[in-house]
């Protein structure tokens, strides 16, 4: 490790070996060769003039890429496409003539950015699997437990600890449904020419079109694409990347807000995310445990949120067949969005998985609230029992005004239910009033929410990708 240059914290600090992978040197230039072998396969298939000799040649290299070699001939050319032609060539001599024939830069660089970002869906897709059957697990599991309701962070009516975190499985699970579509519709470049008319083609097939959408069609194939995008300049639109781009996004949406209300509620000590035997939370307060997977998540998701920006304006700015521009901006906005959305899966994944939540905290919180809520309930219990609705209405002002007064000027726990209790107007119902502030009375169908929203649509989406969750167990750098 050179520890004079700067490093990506995204690949040197937290992103998983897969992902790192995918974006990596390595894989992007082994994909460049692994492009070349199917173009002139699907060539010679055509009738080119292509031996087995020199495919096989090209064959044995597809991995053993000299990048030293490649740095030095780059600096002469000052061209990464033409520089790694040479190296491969200089490794395959029989099939130098051939390598590349027909095609341009764009044919390796595009597709191969399409192959990493279908390979990146598919890593995201086993984890945002696994997000949303820990969420469903957690949901049902605390799908009873009555907690305070915020409305504008102001206490509101109560919820449960599991419906709370239904809404975040529901956006993770629309993020999922998103991020289907985009992997399902994701096109392959094939071979498009210099400027997307497909001309290099016309003349080494001699005008035969047939074989030209022939060879596109087959070059997707072998690479594992069954869609070819219909037109393109030099490039594939840009636009495909915001699409993906913004599925990113949206999962860092709903992560953050899920990481963000934990961090709200971590401050209440309601619940808490997991916290290491030796971790330490402040390097002054020692006795702290401060939401640092959650605010990491907080962080990384901001970032995110914003990088689709860049595939927008790039998408906009492109000039006619082809500009250099979006080169740069790409070689970061992409690799940095799919490791960003990796990361941030893996804390989601590892916050869940040991999640702590405080029950007498919640119920204490519950308790101080509640008898505002309930007022209205006991008023009409009153009623029922022959009781004079104006009147007792009178009395409940009064009770709740001197009640808050107490828990705001004196910091006193809230007293309202005594003081209904000590009303004589409340008599005929003081032995059935604790039943009445029952907080399981105060849910709705807050636990069928739950129920339904799993059995409906969550365990037939894991039912459906069976085998597709990830499995891995996220050592995270907390």
């Amino acid at each position: 490790m050179d520890y004079n240059s700067f490093l990506n914290p995204l690949t040197d600090r937290y992103a998983s070996k897969e992902m790192s992978y995918n974006w990596s040197p390595q894989k992007k230039h082994s994909t460049w060769r692994r492009l070349w072998l199917a173009l002139a396969e699907c060539e010679k298939e055509l009738g080119l003039n292509i031996t087995d000799e020199q495919l096989n040649e090209m064959r044995q290299h597809l991995d053993d890429i000299d990048f030293q070699a490649v740095e030095a001939v780059e600096k002469d050319l000052r061209h990464d496409v033409m520089s790694h032609i040479h190296v491969f060539g200089k490794q395959c001599q029989a099939a130098m003539p051939i390598i590349h024939l027909g095609a341009t830069s764009c044919y390796v660089t595009d597709n191969t950015e399409l192959i990493q970002m279908r390979d990146g869906l598919k890593l995201l897709r086993g984890k945002l699997l696994k997000v949303i059957r820990l969420l469903a697990d957690f949901a049902m599991k605390n799908r009873n437990l009555p907690t305070l309701g915020f409305t504008h962070y102001q206490p509101a009516q109560l919820t449960t600890v599991g419906k709370r975190f239904s809404l975040y499985l529901q956006d993770f699970m629309l993020d999922f449904e998103r991020l289907e579509f985009e992997l399902d519709r994701l096109p392959f470049r094939s071979v498009k020419g210099t400027t997307g008319t497909q001309a290099s083609f016309m003349a080494l097939f001699e005008g035969d079109q047939e074989k030209i959408k022939l060879l596109e069609k087959n070059i997707a194939a072998k690479m594992g694409f069954d869609r070819v995008i219909p037109v393109s300049g030099q490039t594939y639109t840009r636009k495909v990347d915001y699409f993906v781009l913004t599925v990113l996004s949206g999962i860092a949406q709903s992560a953050y807000k899920m990481a963000g209300d934990i961090r709200l509620l971590a401050n209440l000590r309601e619940m808490e995310e997991p916290f290491g035997k030796k971790q330490i939370g402040s390097s002054a307060m020692a006795y702290k445990r401060n939401p640092m997977r959650s605010e990491r998540v907080c962080a990384l998701s901001r970032y995110l949120i914003n990088l689709p920006l860049n595939a927008a304006q790039t998408e906009a700015t492109q000039w006619f067949e082809r500009t250099l521009d979006d080169s740069a901006n790409r070689r970061l906005s992409l690799p940095e969005s799919f490791l960003c959305a990796d990361i941030i899966l893996s804390l989601v994944i590892n916050i869940i998985d040991g999640i702590q939540v405080w029950p007498n905290v919640i119920a204490k919180r519950v308790a101080a609230e509640l008898p505002f809520m309930a007022t209205e309930n006991i008023l009409m219990a009153a009623v029922k029992a022959g009781g004079n609705r104006q009147e007792l209405h009178e009395a409940i002002r009064v009770h709740s005004m001197e009640a808050a007064k107490q828990i705001k000027e004196f910091g006193r726990d809230n007293d309202l239910i005594e003081r209904i209790k000590n009303d004589p107007a409340f008599s005929s119902i003081k032995d059935r009033i604790d039943s009445i502030v029952n907080p399981h009375d105060f849910i709705g169908r807050a636990p069928e929410q739950v129920e339904e929203l799993v059995a409906t649509y969550i365990e037939p989406l894991l039912a459906k990708h069976a085998g597709e969750q990830s499995d891995k167990g996220e050592d995270i750098n907390v």
